[in-house]
């Protein structure tokens, strides 16, 4: 795994120091032990945790955009927050998760490897983003939801001026395609994609850049488990429907 780690994450122009290898190993065998407990991951060989979420997070840096203040949303088992915590040790970072449990192996993992600035948040998004409202440089997630759904839980972290990272597979486009008008609604503008291939894989990200270019209008994010169950691109065609 170490030299896995080293090797690719150099393709990501990632230099990997002594103490990030460590840690990263360190974070690995955390994973697995602590996955015998709860379900935090389905991947537990050597290979995939090192390829399929600690290279896969990393990709993240090539952006140029992860720098000051960070918020992972739907963060799981850290990814990608905790490695881009590992690789950029500069950032100041939380970890939002509505699980406890998830959010108690971070802490477990935080303190074994001595990571400094690190917040853990144990909410919903949607009252996150109500809580915490344009308090971040950047927001990042792996999260399953789709652009529409992830942009109204996302954007309101941001502060204007921010990105909003959100690591997608092959249907970025036609997901990005149908979010644009929430994009716009919640204050957003999408910058560029960026595509990263994950090294030692056929794997490839396209990460969707939202540049947050006002404030997200007040009634945004909308209460818990709306946002999934009516997203904001269905609520303007049944607005607009109405007025025909």
């Amino acid at each position: 795994m170490k030299e896995l780690l080293i090797q690719g994450a150099a393709e990501l122009g990632i230099r990997l120091n002594e103490r990030q290898t460590a840690q990263l190993l360190e974070y690995a065998a955390l994973l697995k032990e602590w996955n015998g407990k709860m379900n935090l991951t389905a991947i537990t060989d050597d290979e995939g945790i090192a390829v399929k979420h600690f290279l896969d997070s990393m990709t993240a840096v090539g952006t140029g955009h992860v720098k000051g203040r960070v918020i992972d949303v739907g963060t799981g088992a850290g990814f990608p927050g905790v490695v881009l915590k590992i690789v950029r040790p500069d950032i100041r970072l939380t970890l939002l998760d509505s699980l406890q449990k998830r959010l108690m192996f971070l802490e477990a993992v935080a303190e074994r490897l001595a990571l400094e600035n690190v917040e853990f948040v144990h909410a919903r998004a949607e009252d996150g983003g109500r809580r915490m409202r344009e308090q971040f440089d950047t927001v990042v997630s792996r999260a399953v939801a789709n652009m529409t759904v992830l942009s109204e839980l996302c954007l309101p972290f941001l502060k204007p001026g921010g990105r909003f990272l959100a690591l997608k597979g092959p249907l970025a486009d036609e997901e990005l395609e149908g979010a644009k008008r929430a994009i716009h609604i919640l204050g957003g503008a999408v910058e560029s994609v960026f595509e990263a291939k994950i090294p030692f894989s056929e794997l490839s990200h396209r990460i969707i850049i939202v540049k947050k270019v006002r404030q997200t209008p007040m009634q945004y994010p909308r209460k818990a488990g709306i946002p999934s169950k009516s997203p904001i691109d269905t609520c303007y065609n049944l607005k607009k429907s109405a007025k025909k």
